[in-house]
Protein backbone atom coordinates (compact mmCIF):
# COMPACT_ATOMS: atom_id res chain seq x y z
CA UNK A 1 0.00 0.00 0.00
CA UNK A 2 1.26 3.31 -0.80
CA UNK A 3 0.77 5.84 1.82
CA UNK A 4 0.85 9.71 0.94
CA UNK A 5 0.61 12.89 2.84
CA UNK A 6 -2.66 15.34 1.97
CA UNK A 7 -3.07 18.92 3.55
CA UNK A 8 -5.63 21.30 4.25
CA UNK A 9 -3.74 24.84 4.01
CA UNK A 10 -7.16 26.42 4.04
CA UNK A 11 -7.10 26.01 7.52
CA UNK A 12 -3.94 27.89 8.01
CA UNK A 13 -0.75 28.18 6.07
CA UNK A 14 2.05 29.66 4.18
CA UNK A 15 3.72 28.46 1.57
CA UNK A 16 6.79 27.88 3.74
CA UNK A 17 4.71 25.90 5.82
CA UNK A 18 3.56 23.86 2.74
CA UNK A 19 7.03 23.30 1.92
CA UNK A 20 8.75 22.13 4.84
CA UNK A 21 5.48 19.28 4.39
CA UNK A 22 6.79 18.83 1.51
CA UNK A 23 10.26 18.34 1.57
CA UNK A 24 9.79 16.26 4.71
CA UNK A 25 7.02 14.06 2.65
CA UNK A 26 9.87 13.81 0.61
CA UNK A 27 12.95 13.10 2.86
CA UNK A 28 10.57 10.26 4.73
CA UNK A 29 9.90 8.28 1.91
CA UNK A 30 6.05 9.00 1.29
CA UNK A 31 4.86 8.40 -2.25
CA UNK A 32 3.25 11.90 -2.73
CA UNK A 33 2.30 15.26 -1.35
CA UNK A 34 -1.13 16.30 -1.88
CA UNK A 35 -3.02 19.36 -0.84
CA UNK A 36 -6.65 20.75 -1.11
CA UNK A 37 -8.55 23.25 -3.22
CA UNK A 38 -10.17 25.97 -0.83
CA UNK A 39 -10.56 29.80 -0.32
CA UNK A 40 -12.13 29.44 3.09
CA UNK A 41 -11.58 28.13 6.32
CA UNK A 42 -13.79 25.53 8.09
CA UNK A 43 -12.99 26.36 11.13
CA UNK A 44 -10.95 28.82 13.31
CA UNK A 45 -9.66 32.41 11.86
CA UNK A 46 -7.71 30.77 8.83
CA UNK A 47 -5.01 33.08 9.63
CA UNK A 48 -3.13 34.08 7.01
CA UNK A 49 -5.53 33.30 4.52
CA UNK A 50 -5.67 30.77 1.94
CA UNK A 51 -3.01 29.83 -0.75
CA UNK A 52 -3.48 29.20 -4.24
CA UNK A 53 -3.51 24.99 -5.01
CA UNK A 54 -1.55 25.39 -8.61
CA UNK A 55 0.65 28.43 -7.85
CA UNK A 56 1.46 26.60 -4.75
CA UNK A 57 2.22 23.43 -6.33
CA UNK A 58 4.22 25.30 -9.11
CA UNK A 59 6.69 26.29 -6.79
CA UNK A 60 7.15 23.04 -4.90
CA UNK A 61 7.41 21.23 -8.28
CA UNK A 62 10.56 23.26 -8.31
CA UNK A 63 11.73 22.74 -4.76
CA UNK A 64 10.89 19.05 -4.64
CA UNK A 65 13.01 16.30 -6.95
CA UNK A 66 11.12 13.00 -6.02
CA UNK A 67 7.30 13.04 -4.83
CA UNK A 68 4.21 13.40 -6.96
CA UNK A 69 2.39 16.73 -6.40
CA UNK A 70 -1.24 17.24 -7.19
CA UNK A 71 -4.81 18.24 -5.80
CA UNK A 72 -8.15 16.41 -3.85
CA UNK A 73 -9.70 18.22 -5.00
CA UNK A 74 -9.69 20.89 -7.37
CA UNK A 75 -12.73 22.85 -8.00
CA UNK A 76 -14.58 22.73 -11.01
CA UNK A 77 -16.24 25.88 -9.89
CA UNK A 78 -13.05 27.66 -9.75
CA UNK A 79 -11.20 27.67 -13.02
CA UNK A 80 -12.45 27.66 -17.01
CA UNK A 81 -11.41 23.78 -18.42
CA UNK A 82 -9.22 25.42 -20.72
CA UNK A 83 -7.00 27.68 -19.00
CA UNK A 84 -6.77 24.53 -16.51
CA UNK A 85 -5.58 22.58 -18.31
CA UNK A 86 -2.73 24.92 -19.14
CA UNK A 87 -1.74 25.61 -15.83
CA UNK A 88 -1.74 22.24 -15.01
CA UNK A 89 0.51 21.27 -18.10
CA UNK A 90 3.00 24.20 -16.74
CA UNK A 91 2.73 22.80 -13.69
CA UNK A 92 3.62 19.24 -15.16
CA UNK A 93 6.80 20.12 -17.03
CA UNK A 94 8.02 21.99 -14.06
CA UNK A 95 8.05 18.75 -11.91
CA UNK A 96 9.49 16.46 -14.44
CA UNK A 97 5.87 15.05 -15.17
CA UNK A 98 5.03 14.44 -11.58
CA UNK A 99 1.58 15.76 -11.03
CA UNK A 100 -1.81 14.04 -10.79
CA UNK A 101 -5.32 16.40 -10.80
CA UNK A 102 -7.92 15.58 -8.70
CA UNK A 103 -11.04 17.71 -9.60
CA UNK A 104 -14.48 17.35 -9.08
CA UNK A 105 -17.53 19.19 -9.02
CA UNK A 106 -17.07 21.92 -6.33
CA UNK A 107 -19.46 21.95 -3.07
CA UNK A 108 -18.39 24.44 -0.38
CA UNK A 109 -20.97 27.46 -1.15
CA UNK A 110 -19.28 29.79 1.71
CA UNK A 111 -16.05 30.13 -0.63
CA UNK A 112 -17.20 30.63 -3.74
CA UNK A 113 -19.76 33.85 -2.18
CA UNK A 114 -16.74 34.85 0.05
CA UNK A 115 -14.77 35.50 -3.29
CA UNK A 116 -17.27 35.90 -5.80
CA UNK A 117 -17.35 32.94 -7.30
CA UNK A 118 -20.24 31.74 -9.43
CA UNK A 119 -21.96 28.44 -7.60
CA UNK A 120 -24.78 26.89 -9.97
CA UNK A 121 -26.67 24.40 -8.88
CA UNK A 122 -25.64 20.52 -8.17
CA UNK A 123 -26.83 19.50 -11.17
CA UNK A 124 -25.68 22.46 -13.39
CA UNK A 125 -22.16 21.94 -11.58
CA UNK A 126 -21.93 18.51 -12.67
CA UNK A 127 -22.86 19.02 -15.63
CA UNK A 128 -20.14 21.53 -15.98
CA UNK A 129 -17.79 18.94 -14.10
CA UNK A 130 -18.40 16.38 -16.88
CA UNK A 131 -17.20 18.55 -19.40
CA UNK A 132 -14.15 19.51 -18.25
CA UNK A 133 -12.87 16.24 -17.40
CA UNK A 134 -13.68 15.75 -21.35
CA UNK A 135 -12.40 19.48 -22.04
CA UNK A 136 -8.88 18.66 -20.48
CA UNK A 137 -8.55 15.19 -21.44
CA UNK A 138 -9.06 15.84 -25.02
CA UNK A 139 -6.06 19.18 -24.95
CA UNK A 140 -3.91 16.69 -23.18
CA UNK A 141 -4.48 13.80 -25.54
CA UNK A 142 -4.91 15.91 -29.37
CA UNK A 143 -1.51 15.47 -30.94
CA UNK A 144 1.04 18.16 -31.66
CA UNK A 145 -0.10 19.85 -34.77
CA UNK A 146 -3.95 19.17 -34.14
CA UNK A 147 -6.53 20.81 -33.18
CA UNK A 148 -9.09 20.42 -30.56
CA UNK A 149 -12.91 21.50 -30.75
CA UNK A 150 -15.46 20.45 -28.26
CA UNK A 151 -19.43 21.90 -28.78
CA UNK A 152 -20.82 21.46 -24.66
CA UNK A 153 -23.38 23.14 -23.14
CA UNK A 154 -21.32 25.09 -21.21
CA UNK A 155 -18.05 25.29 -22.78
CA UNK A 156 -17.19 25.48 -26.30
CA UNK A 157 -13.54 25.65 -27.84
CA UNK A 158 -12.65 26.16 -31.31
CA UNK A 159 -9.61 25.39 -32.96
CA UNK A 160 -7.60 25.03 -29.81
CA UNK A 161 -3.95 24.24 -30.49
CA UNK A 162 -4.04 22.31 -27.46
CA UNK A 163 -0.79 23.54 -26.01
CA UNK A 164 1.08 23.15 -23.59
CA UNK A 165 1.14 19.75 -23.00
CA UNK A 166 2.19 17.87 -19.89
CA UNK A 167 5.32 15.75 -19.50
CA UNK A 168 3.77 12.38 -18.90
CA UNK A 169 2.54 10.65 -21.78
CA UNK A 170 -1.03 10.52 -22.47
CA UNK A 171 -1.72 13.83 -20.01
CA UNK A 172 -1.68 14.28 -16.13
CA UNK A 173 -3.59 11.48 -14.43
CA UNK A 174 -6.60 12.39 -13.12
CA UNK A 175 -8.50 11.51 -10.31
CA UNK A 176 -12.01 10.95 -9.60
CA UNK A 177 -13.86 10.81 -5.82
CA UNK A 178 -17.10 10.71 -4.07
CA UNK A 179 -19.70 8.65 -3.24
CA UNK A 180 -21.79 9.27 -5.86
CA UNK A 181 -23.48 6.27 -6.92
CA UNK A 182 -24.50 6.73 -10.88
CA UNK A 183 -22.56 9.85 -12.39
CA UNK A 184 -19.39 9.80 -10.65
CA UNK A 185 -18.78 5.72 -11.08
CA UNK A 186 -19.81 6.26 -15.19
CA UNK A 187 -17.33 9.26 -14.96
CA UNK A 188 -14.54 7.33 -12.93
CA UNK A 189 -14.54 5.11 -15.68
CA UNK A 190 -14.51 7.20 -18.58
CA UNK A 191 -12.01 9.66 -17.77
CA UNK A 192 -9.59 8.65 -14.37
CA UNK A 193 -6.69 7.06 -13.68
CA UNK A 194 -7.88 6.85 -9.83
CA UNK A 195 -10.35 6.92 -7.86
CA UNK A 196 -10.90 7.61 -4.36
CA UNK A 197 -13.42 7.69 -1.24
CA UNK A 198 -12.99 10.12 0.91
CA UNK A 199 -13.45 10.03 5.08
CA UNK A 200 -15.58 6.98 5.00
CA UNK A 201 -15.36 3.35 6.46
CA UNK A 202 -13.84 0.44 5.01
CA UNK A 203 -17.12 -1.03 4.39
CA UNK A 204 -18.16 1.92 2.22
CA UNK A 205 -14.87 1.95 0.26
CA UNK A 206 -15.57 -1.04 -0.27
CA UNK A 207 -19.19 -0.66 -1.46
CA UNK A 208 -17.95 2.41 -3.57
CA UNK A 209 -15.08 0.33 -4.97
CA UNK A 210 -17.20 -2.06 -6.48
CA UNK A 211 -19.71 0.19 -8.08
CA UNK A 212 -16.47 1.79 -10.06
CA UNK A 213 -15.44 -1.60 -10.93
CA UNK A 214 -18.93 -2.45 -12.27
CA UNK A 215 -18.89 0.73 -14.29
CA UNK A 216 -15.77 -0.04 -16.26
CA UNK A 217 -17.29 -3.00 -17.01
CA UNK A 218 -19.98 -1.61 -18.64
CA UNK A 219 -17.79 0.87 -20.18
CA UNK A 220 -15.75 -1.80 -21.87
CA UNK A 221 -12.47 -0.98 -19.39
CA UNK A 222 -10.40 -3.19 -17.47
CA UNK A 223 -11.45 -1.86 -13.78
CA UNK A 224 -7.61 -3.43 -13.27
CA UNK A 225 -6.10 -0.14 -14.87
CA UNK A 226 -7.63 2.09 -12.14
CA UNK A 227 -5.79 2.74 -8.83
CA UNK A 228 -8.43 2.74 -5.58
CA UNK A 229 -7.51 4.26 -2.64
CA UNK A 230 -9.25 6.19 0.28
CA UNK A 231 -8.61 9.43 2.22
CA UNK A 232 -8.40 9.20 5.98
CA UNK A 233 -7.53 11.73 9.32
CA UNK A 234 -4.21 10.87 10.64
CA UNK A 235 -3.45 10.89 14.49
CA UNK A 236 -0.81 8.39 15.46
CA UNK A 237 1.45 8.57 18.58
CA UNK A 238 3.94 6.30 20.56
CA UNK A 239 1.80 6.06 23.33
CA UNK A 240 -1.40 7.38 24.92
CA UNK A 241 -0.35 11.15 25.72
CA UNK A 242 1.40 11.71 22.38
CA UNK A 243 -1.75 10.56 20.46
CA UNK A 244 -4.34 13.02 22.93
CA UNK A 245 -1.72 15.35 22.67
CA UNK A 246 -2.10 15.44 18.42
CA UNK A 247 -5.88 15.07 18.83
CA UNK A 248 -6.14 18.39 20.92
CA UNK A 249 -3.90 20.35 18.68
CA UNK A 250 -6.36 19.73 15.92
CA UNK A 251 -9.67 19.95 17.78
CA UNK A 252 -10.39 16.59 17.71
CA UNK A 253 -11.99 13.36 19.96
CA UNK A 254 -9.06 10.84 20.56
CA UNK A 255 -12.25 8.06 20.13
CA UNK A 256 -13.84 9.83 17.34
CA UNK A 257 -10.17 9.72 15.46
CA UNK A 258 -9.94 6.39 16.58
CA UNK A 259 -13.36 5.39 14.84
CA UNK A 260 -12.82 7.23 12.27
CA UNK A 261 -9.90 7.62 11.17
CA UNK A 262 -6.13 6.34 11.08
CA UNK A 263 -5.15 7.13 14.42
CA UNK A 264 -4.02 5.35 17.74
CA UNK A 265 -0.44 3.57 18.29
CA UNK A 266 1.70 2.52 15.29
CA UNK A 267 0.18 -0.95 15.59
CA UNK A 268 -3.01 0.32 15.65
CA UNK A 269 -2.64 2.44 12.17
CA UNK A 270 -0.93 -0.93 10.86
CA UNK A 271 -4.26 -2.89 11.34
CA UNK A 272 -6.79 0.25 10.28
CA UNK A 273 -4.65 0.69 7.08
CA UNK A 274 -5.25 -3.55 7.16
CA UNK A 275 -8.62 -3.07 7.02
CA UNK A 276 -8.94 -0.69 4.04
CA UNK A 277 -6.64 -2.79 2.18
CA UNK A 278 -8.97 -5.42 1.87
CA UNK A 279 -11.54 -3.36 0.72
CA UNK A 280 -9.41 -2.97 -2.17
CA UNK A 281 -7.73 0.09 -1.20
CA UNK A 282 -3.94 0.25 -2.76
CA UNK A 283 -3.56 3.58 -1.57
CA UNK A 284 -3.95 6.24 1.44
CA UNK A 285 -4.21 9.66 1.57
CA UNK A 286 -2.91 10.47 5.42
CA UNK A 287 -4.79 14.10 6.00
CA UNK A 288 -2.10 16.04 8.08
CA UNK A 289 -3.81 18.60 9.70
CA UNK A 290 -1.17 20.05 12.14
CA UNK A 291 1.44 21.26 9.37
CA UNK A 292 4.10 22.17 12.38
CA UNK A 293 4.14 18.63 13.33
CA UNK A 294 6.80 17.18 11.37
CA UNK A 295 8.09 14.58 13.87
CA UNK A 296 4.41 12.75 12.92
CA UNK A 297 5.34 12.31 9.51
CA UNK A 298 8.79 10.65 10.74
CA UNK A 299 6.85 8.66 13.04
CA UNK A 300 4.86 7.05 10.35
CA UNK A 301 7.24 6.80 7.76
CA UNK A 302 9.71 4.80 10.47
CA UNK A 303 7.00 2.93 12.64
CA UNK A 304 3.74 2.07 9.98
CA UNK A 305 4.69 2.36 6.71
CA UNK A 306 7.41 -0.45 7.22
CA UNK A 307 5.08 -2.82 8.00
CA UNK A 308 2.54 -2.13 4.66
CA UNK A 309 4.60 -4.42 2.80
Amino acid sequence: MQLRIFTEPQMGATYDDLLAVARRTEETGFDAFFRSDHYLTMGGDGLPGPTDAWITLAGLARETRRIRLGTLMTAGTFRLPGPLAISVAQVDQMSGGRVELGIGSGWFEAEHTAYGIPFPSLGERFDRYEEQLAVLTGLWRTPVGETFDFDGRHYRLTDSPALPKPVQEGGVPILVGGAGKKRTPRLAARYAAEFNVPFMSAEENDRLFAGVREACDEAGRDPSSLVYSSALVLCVGRDEAEIARRAAAIGRDVDELRAHGVAGTPDEAVDVLGRYAEAGAQRVYLQVLDLSDLDHLDLVASEVAPQLG
